[in-house]
Order: C-alpha cells, then sequence, then structure tokens
C-alpha cells in the first residue's frame, strides 16, 4: 500500500524560510514523477513544483526562484525548501506521486498522480 506522508509544515513569517519532508512507504518504482502542490481555503489546488526520477525539475512561476524542489531516491523521500516566503505561500502543502515506465514520461505539474499524502499545513506573516 502506497502511503505518503508530509512533515515540516509550520509558521513562518514573511522572507523566512521552511523544508518540507514527504516520507513514501510500500513501493519501488523503475521511475516516477513527483510533485508538491497547495491549496489555500477558497482557492483550487495549484501545483508548485516537480521532479522526475532523473532529477529533471519543473517550478510554477509563482514560486520559481524561492522555492526548491529535491528528492534522495534510495530513501523514497521528497523536499521542498522554501525560502524568502511570501504570506501568499500560506496553503496546506501535498506531496504526490506517479510510477510510469521511464522518466521521459513525466509531465511536470501535469502528470497523473496516483499517489497524495495527507498535507502540511504551511503559514507565512507579514
Amino acid at each position: 500500500q502506497v502511503q505518503l506522508v508530509e512533515s515540516g509544515g509550520g509558521s513562518v513569517q514573511a522572507g523566512g524560510s521552511l523544508r518540507l519532508t514527504c516520507e513514501g512507504s510500500g513501493y519501488t518504482y523503475i521511475a516516477s514523477c513527483m510533485a508538491w502542490f497547495r491549496q489555500a481555503p477558497g482557492k483550487e489546488r495549484e501545483g508548485v513544483a516537480s521532479i522526475d526520477t532523473d532529477g529533471k525539475t519543473a517550478y510554477a512561476v509563482s514560486v520559481k526562484g524561492r522555492f526548491t524542489i529535491s528528492q534522495d531516491n534510495a530513501k523514497n523521500t521528497l523536499y521542498l525548501q522554501i525560502d524568502s516566503a511570501k504570506p501568499e505561500d500560506t496553503a496546506m502543502y501535498y506531496c504526490a506521486i506517479e510510477p510510469v515506465p521511464a522518466a521521459r514520461y513525466c509531465k511536470g505539474l501535469n502528470g497523473n498522480f496516483a499517489h497524495w499524502g495527507q498535507g502540511t499545513q504551511v503559514t507565512v506573516s507579514s
């Protein structure tokens, strides 16, 4: 059974930093696409950043240059480094994974993510 567990959320002042972690278990994939999404109250869920097994990354325009996605494939762990946080980054953050035959099949934030975590809350105060 695939499980994704996020951690690392919390409260931070504008300009501060947080590191989110997503620990995966219950699977061994030849290749996969992983991503972070977020959803603020009253807003639609939006993609934040994605990464494939080969390390190719993609970012939403709103976070590019401030957020960094990374992974440890050996540990099935995904990370999101949030720097220069802004109040508009306040949201519940979710990680997601899509197994694929090879990294080239990943479609960045437009992938068909089959498994999701329960989320971790990030609150940025001004």
